[in-house]
């Protein structure tokens, strides 16, 4: 094996990785996504110009950038780290708006549109076009905006008829950071305040980008609830950092946690509240892991894992970890089990059955059980596997070949630009690094 040359492309969008370590370096993830996604429309809603700095540079983001252009916002390259958005008064285009791969942006610019008195069309690629919509499409209605699914149904593309919005309060009937910050966003536009209560809190990146952006905005615990009620308004200009991707950081730390002799650092991960999950279960499990908010360093070295129990209470805090955190899992001494994790079969691909199936491929004892994924430590062995088209399994499977038998064929790499194009690229570094 060549220890500085990990990864190797292949044609047809394929990616051999081969075993070994260690990982030794420090490095910086793609600015967080969801975050990005937000901060492109507030931006884009807003009075003046802000500056954004970091912004990932995935597809997906790169698909929002292009829809709020369209409608009307001023996006200009300051330099490779920066861009300037100048808002404003956004218009009706006569053509679709294309969301690529990204669940987070047709979601988030479902509840933007549904506030702007013009019809539009939110289109995305054939995963996208799977996803079901009804979770943004009953709020919405509620509301008094009309949208349309494709042929009645609950799926893209969506028919967006906009404007004359009322304020609701609605409840989420599954924690969902997504479908809270859809009905945000038309809440902007309403006639009244619109409160979303959730049983169990998610991810608040919406809240407090908004109130950055001079959006008044309170939550409270009502008993076992949280309560969030904005006020409509409309977004003042504001500058912003985006701080690395918790949910990129944790390829590395759990990479790092599994390879014998790995010293990784990834600096200036977000650090705001309902991301850090991923580092809880790894405590838990054993690894050598900690995360200084001051400087966002998350410093991870090479530990012996176990099994542990992620709850049902965790997961809307950790759900797009859980891919790599089964790797871990199939790397740990034990059981793990993840309870409560049914989402996942509506990302971008159906990741309880794909986590199953690729890590069952590669010798691992893993199975599904309703809404619960169990995972035992196993002795992984280098296969073909298949990324389904999912950024996170092709990166989870990348990681799981450093410690496989042999090399690890990865079906689908192209996946991986959706949110983190420079992956392989940092895999080499962190092997040079050693």
């Amino acid at each position: 094996v060549d220890p500085v040359s990990p990864v190797v492309e292949r044609s047809g969008g394929s990616t051999v990785v081969q075993p070994g370590g260690p990982l030794v370096g420090r490095l910086r993830v793609p600015g967080d996504k969801s975050i990005s996604h937000r901060v492109l429309m507030l931006a884009a809603l807003a009075d003046g110009t802000s500056t954004v700095r970091g912004l990932s540079d995935g597809g997906d983001v790169a698909c929002t950038r292009r829809i709020v252009e369209a409608l009307g916002a001023g996006v200009v390259d300051v330099d490779d780290d920066t861009i300037s958005v100048r808002g404003g008064s956004l218009g009706a285009v006569d053509h679709p708006l294309d969301v690529g791969n990204s669940g987070t942006g047709i979601r988030l610019l479902a509840g933007l549109l549904a506030g702007l008195p013009f019809r539009s069309v939110l289109d995305g690629d054939a995963s996208i076009r799977r996803r079901p919509m009804d979770r943004v499409l009953e709020p919405l209605g509620l509301m008094g905006a009309t949208v349309a699914g494709h042929d009645g149904l609950a799926l893209a593309p969506l028919d967006i008829r906009g404007g004359g919005l009322r304020g609701i309060e609605y409840r989420l009937p599954v924690a969902s950071a997504q479908v809270k910050g859809c009905v945000l966003f038309a809440g902007l536009s309403a006639d009244g305040p619109t409160t979303v209560v959730e049983d169990r809190p998610s991810r608040a990146h919406t809240e407090e980008l908004m109130a950055a952006f001079g959006i008044r905005l309170a939550s409270e615990a009502d008993g076992d609830l949280t309560r969030v009620t904005l006020q409509p308004g409309r977004p003042s200009a504001f500058d912003h950092d985006v701080a690395g991707d918790p949910s990129q950081a944790a390829f590395w730390a759990v990479a790092a946690s599994i390879v014998p002799g790995s010293e990784v650092v990834v600096g200036n991960v977000y650090a705001g509240p309902a991301r850090s999950g991923f580092i809880d279960v790894l405590k838990r499990m054993g690894a050598d892991i900690s995360h200084d908010p001051a400087t966002g360093d998350l410093m991870v070295r090479h530990a012996g894992l176990t099994g542990t129990v992620v709850t049902v209470d965790e997961v809307p805090g950790l759900v797009d970890e859980v891919p790599i955190l089964a790797v871990a899992a199939a790397c740990a001494e034990g059981e793990t089990t993840f309870d409560g994790v049914g989402e996942l079969r509506v990302k971008e691909s159906d990741r309880l059955a794909t986590v199953e199936s690729e890590l069952g491929r590669m010798g691992v004892d893993v199975r599904v059980d309703g809404d619960t994924l169990v995972v035992r430590g196993s002795a992984l062995r280098g296969t073909v596997v298949d990324s389904h088209h999912d950024h996170r399994i092709a990166m989870a499977c990348a990681v799981a070949a450093l410690v496989a038998d042999g090399p690890m064929t990865v079906d689908g790499w192209d996946a991986v630009a959706t949110s983190y194009p420079g992956f392989a690229d940092d895999l080499d570094l962190l092997r040079e690094g050693a």
